[in-house]
This record gives C-alpha cells, structure tokens and sequence, in this order.
C-alpha cells in the first residue's frame, strides 16, 4: 500500500466536499462559485483603487500597492470557502488521476464553477463600477492602462503568463493547506500572490471582474476592449492556466506522489 501524504489527504477530502456539495444542491455550489467572484471583484477594486492615488503622489509606485492590496483576493476566496475555477482546476486534475472522481463528475464541476465565477464577475464588477471611486476616470488613469496592455498582449504571451499565473495560486493554496496557523497561512499567500500581480501574469477568473470593471467604468469606451480581445484573453489565459495548476503542479505533484517509496509530499 502507498504512503499518503497529509497534503494528499486533505486535496481527496476537498475533493469529495465538492463532489458532494454539487450534487446534493447544486445552487448551493453556484453560489460559491459567484461569491470567489464577489472576493476577487472587491480585491481588484481595492488594488485598482489604491494604485490610482498611490501614482498621484508617487508615480510608478501604483504596482506594487496594486499587487499587494490584490493578493488579499485569495485569502478571502479560501477563509470564506467560496469556489475558484483555477484553484478546481488542480483538484479536479488530480481527483481524475487519483480516480477519486470520474472525468464526467470533474468536468462538470469545472465548468459549472467558472461559469459562475464569470457570472459573479460581471455582475459584481457592474456594481463596483458604480462607486464613487470608479466614477469619471481619467483615460490615462492606472487601471484603464492597465487592462489595455492586458488586451494588447500576443496570444503566447497571454498563454506563458497563465500557465505561470496558475503554477502561483495553487502553489499559494497547496502551501495553505499544509500550514495550521491561520496567521501564517495569510501571510503566505499575500507574499506567493504578489508574485503573478505584481508581474501582471493573466488569471482568467481574476479577468473576469476587471475587465467588467474596466468596461462599465469607462462606459465602454476603452478601444482596445473589443470582443475579439476580451475572448482572446480569456480563451489563452484558460488554456494556461490550466496547463500551469492542472498539469505542472496538480498533475506532477499528484504523480511524484504516488510510488511504493517512504517519500511523500
């Protein structure tokens, strides 16, 4: 019999909530989906906000607070247990190769979760969009140039930085998982996330709520925020990020863990 390791114990129960929270309601599971949108939209609300003055007083140190103020996006999504589609796409990467989960099961999880974060994402970002913060922006301000070098960038671009943008977050909620100090958990994921914000790496479900934020606060007026830019974006930015949290880290770590040796992550 092959060793588990704690980690692996707690990724198969995670993985059995979910299977379990889907099935016995449904609605219940797209609420989560849409409340890790509600997180992320006010994490990216926050940092958008505290960049803009930070460049009125010191320009180009908008960045770094931008970075620092998102990474709290995670620490909500995982204290308040709502669902994230890329964080899904590690669990349910290794629920299929753990055969904890068939790939119908998985899948449909995984759909129905980043169908529902984009819901929650629109929706709450039409809503940010209306306060006062976000009213009558500047065309040059830090969050409307921001997003335009997102929608600007080359489909190999977007695909690199997403697949490095997820290897960040599941990295950031495997460390979560293996530390029992909730002190110690959040500072590790404030600093593990800060990585791909600051580096301005492309995560689709963060994506979300800042691209409706960035259109309804500009009243579409943004032109680089056409579909076809949106869709480009958001269809690479998926694909890389699960090549970075399914495949690098969900898939890999799931195979360097199971072997007959006395090792185990």
């Amino acid at each position: 019999m092959n060793p588990v390791s704690e980690l692996f114990e707690k990724i198969d129960a995670s993985i059995i909530k979910k299977v379990n929270l889907i099935e016995s309601s449904y609605a219940r599971y797209a609420a989560r989906a849409i409340l890790a949108c509600l997180f992320l939209t006010l994490g990216t609300a926050i940092a958008f906000g505290t960049a803009m003055k930070a460049e009125e007083v010191a320009p180009g140190s908008g960045k770094f607070l931008y970075a620092f103020m998102f990474s709290w996006s995670l620490v909500m999504i995982l204290f308040m247990n709502a669902e994230l589609g890329t964080s899904n796409m590690l669990y349910m990467t290794v629920g299929v190769y753990r055969k904890k989960i068939n790939i119908k099961k998985a899948s449909k999880i995984l759909f129905t979760c980043i169908l529902f974060n984009l819901i929650g994402g629109i929706f709450f970002g039409y809503l940010i969009s209306l306060t006062g913060t976000f009213q009558n922006l500047p065309a040059d301000s830090f969050m409307f140039t921001s997003l335009a070098d997102k929608l600007e960038k080359t489909t190999l671009q977007i695909f690199v930085e997403g697949i490095f943008a997820n290897i960040v977050v599941n990295t950031a909620v495997l460390v979560s998982l293996r530390m029992k100090d909730d002190a110690g958990k959040v500072l590790a994921i404030i600093f593990i996330i800060f990585i791909f914000a600051f580096l301005g790496h492309e995560h689709v479900i963060a994506n979300f709520p800042a691209f409706s934020l960035g259109y309804f606060a500009s009243n579409g007026a943004m032109a680089t925020m056409t579909a076809s830019n949106l869709i480009h974006n958001l269809v690479f930015a998926l694909l890389g990020n699960y090549v970075g949290g399914g495949l690098v880290i969900g898939m890999t770590y799931a195979w360097l863990n199971n072997t007959s040796t006395d090792y185990v992550d």
